[in-house]
């Protein structure tokens, strides 16, 4: 038996601002629910994880512990502003500059990546 990701829970103050976010980044549908929170659905059709929104009332406080990696279907670069253009911002969390991935933080300052290509399997 093995477990397999099913979702992506972030805990978030503004549900609204992050919802806009991040339905508009990975290309998910929203749906709020009255108590504050929000879930994320891929596409019809698309495999992927759902991303719960879950109202904190609390800050983030230093490096997230766990974020995602995404990759794009096209120019890296070009996602990498597309992503700025929607509210991220380059973060550094003590990258060299030889990586294959840019370092971003959403909104409310959680980091994610974006890869260059997808990673290598083994």
């Amino acid at each position: 038996m093995v477990t397999r990701v099913t979702q992506y829970t972030l805990d978030v103050t503004d549900v609204d601002r992050m919802v806009a976010f991040w339905s508009a980044a990975l290309g998910y549908m929203a749906e709020q629910g009255g108590d504050g929170s929000a879930k994320l659905y891929p596409p019809p059709g698309e495999a992927g994880p759902t991303v719960w929104l879950q109202g904190s009332g609390t800050e983030k406080r230093g490096k997230n512990r766990l974020h995602l990696d995404l990759v794009s279907d096209g120019d890296p670069a070009a996602e990498v502003r597309r992503l700025v253009d929607l509210g991220a911002r380059h973060a550094d969390v003590g990258q060299t500059g030889d990586e294959h991935f840019v370092v971003l933080a959403d909104p409310e300052g959680n980091e994610f990546c974006v890869l260059d290509r997808p990673p290598a399997r083994p």
